[in-house]
């Protein structure tokens, strides 16, 4: 619901909200919140709502450690899991300093700040995010354990499908939510899912992605089960992806694609430590589909960067390397640089590799560069890179590097 402040107070008034919950991410993409009462909302529409930053990972130390909330009206949603009277809603905020200033170390600011730099060089960016998750069962205590929902394979059916009920309530709660999924269904994993929802732009698809998060756990949960978006759960089955599909408009019309394509081939592996942050992240790369060389291909799902199929009017790119561990805010950001940066230089597209790049021989892949193979050599390569540095607050990379 795109609404204005004084809306978001009427709809709060007529619709029996008695909760709002005003949330934002940390450095790492991890939702948080703070709920206040319809009598609290004007002055926090108004005024922000102070949070103490020292409690954060990546944000303040204790000397200081005030920061303010401020809700954005256009984010707001139901939680319709919650009760119908007595409802509970859900707004984004931005995080600011206490003199209104933006917070360096708010990464939903960092990627408005990409927006902005694209639209300033005539540039939309549309987004959608594909993520994959695992579901487990609980033990008696409610504690997850590493026993899969069920057996089944790639595309499977009820009964060997037994996700497909909770998939189900998962899309039905997303719609109610105006995120509207595209598709769903059983992965290649025993016990894996995945749920694909409409692109939009950046700001709105990273805040798709982190609710997205949130309301698969919720569901899971409430029928007896844990979803675990990690990107290795299980080390003998396939991993867990969060693909970013990316297409560009350019205000002149001019096909962009090929340019945004050498641009993230050649600054992905500087920022391969904001797209894979655990150490787990690099148990999945160069294995089941997560490619481990910079390269690209036509519907080829062994390389880095997938071109589907499809008419023109809806060409993209499909960034594989990225798992759900990412925070969206900075992946999407830096993808949207990285992009903007083979515009502006007018990199040529590199030749299509035509090749299964995890059966290749080792002399078909020397010409193209490796991801790093660790997170240690990740972090090293994010710490002397220039783009990286153009482009994040000194303290996002500290907290990443600094691990």
């Amino acid at each position: 619901m795109k609404m204005t402040r004084e809306e978001v107070l009427q709809y709060v008034q007529e619709e029996d909200v008695k909760f709002i919950r005003l949330a934002f991410c940390d450095v790492y993409g991890r939702q948080k919140n703070v709920a206040v009462m319809p009598a609290e909302l004007r002055r926090a529409l108004e005024d922000g709502v102070v949070i103490d930053g020292s409690a954060i990972p990546g944000f303040s130390d204790r000397v200081h450690s005030d920061l303010i909330l401020r809700p954005d009206p256009t984010t707001l949603t139901e939680m319709p899991w919650r009760p119908q009277h007595g409802r509970v809603v859900h707004l984004f905020c931005d995080v600011e300093n206490p003199d209104g200033t933006p917070f360096p170390a708010d990464t939903r600011h960092v990627l408005r700040q990409a927006v902005h730099a694209a639209a300033e060089q005539g540039i939309i960016f549309d987004l959608g995010s594909e993520i994959e998750f695992y579901l487990f069962r609980l033990d008696e205590d409610g504690q997850p354990t590493k026993i899969p929902h069920d057996t089944a394979g790639y595309m499977d059916i009820a009964p060997e499908d037994r996700g497909e009920n909770v998939r189900r309530e998962i899309c039905l709660t997303l719609e109610r939510m105006g995120i509207q999924p595209e598709s769903s269904h059983h992965e290649c994993g025993p016990g894996q899912n995945e749920i694909d929802f409409r692109y939009a732009e950046a700001l709105a698809a990273a805040d798709n992605a982190v609710l997205f998060q949130a309301v698969v756990k919720t569901i899971a949960a409430q029928n007896g089960l844990w979803a675990d978006f990690s990107p290795r759960p299980l080390e003998e089955h396939e991993g867990n992806g969060m693909h970013i599909n990316l297409s560009a408009r350019s205000a002149d019309g001019t096909d962009v694609l090929p340019w945004l394509i050498g641009g993230i081939l050649d600054k992905v592996p500087e920022m391969t430590l904001f797209l894979n942050p655990s150490e787990r992240s690099y148990a999945r790369l160069g294995r089941d589909k997560a490619a481990g060389y910079a390269a690209w291909g036509r519907e080829n799902r062994s390389q880095l960067i997938r071109v589907p199929a499809g008419p023109a009017a809806h060409r993209r790119l499909e960034l594989r390397s990225p798992d759900p561990q990412a925070n969206p805010y900075l992946a999407f950001a830096l993808t949207i640089y990285a992009g903007l940066y083979g515009i502006r230089a007018r990199l040529p597209l590199p030749e299509e590799a035509r090749f299964d790049s995890f059966t290749a021989p080792s002399e078909q892949l020397a010409p193209y560069r490796r991801l790093p193979a660790t997170r240690a050599e990740a972090a090293r390569l994010a710490g002397q890179s220039e783009f990286v540095r153009a482009h994040l607050p000194q303290a996002l990379i500290d907290a990443y590097c600094g691990r």
